[in-house]
């Protein structure tokens, strides 16, 4: 089962605003990638690691933003420099919910596998 931002399962059925959850999958990246950082860059590590999660939180109020890419999937570009990140999410209104599905850095190639579990 996938979480939301505070770490609940569920969905927001209901609520004002669109519910963001996260993969399992997602959430095992962005803390990988936060490690690296502490190790490779300390001095920006917390910057770096906490952008992502302000410019995907945007899509509390805007769950549609973001490059349409496949079967309802959408591609949201999160730039740091010269390059950042791209969450691929995908908006289930019926559920009011925002599913974060993968995030990669924009000099990696795709995904991987990703499901919405």
């Amino acid at each position: 089962m996938a979480t939301n931002r505070r770490g609940e399962p569920g969905t927001a059925r209901g609520s004002a605003l669109p519910q963001i959850i996260y993969s399992h999958k997602t959430l095992a990246n962005i803390e990988a990638r936060a490690d690296f950082l502490l190790v490779s860059d300390p001095r920006t590590a917390t910057e770096t690691a906490e952008l992502p999660i302000e410019v995907i939180s945007l899509l509390d109020r805007h769950p549609l933003i973001g490059r349409p890419v496949e079967a309802g999937l959408r591609e949201l570009l999160i730039s740091r420099g010269r390059t950042g990140y791209v969450a691929l999410h995908r908006f289930r209104e019926n559920d009011d919910v925002v599913l974060i599905l993968a995030r990669r850095h924009q000099r990696e190639s795709g995904y991987g596998q990703h499901n919405e579990r």
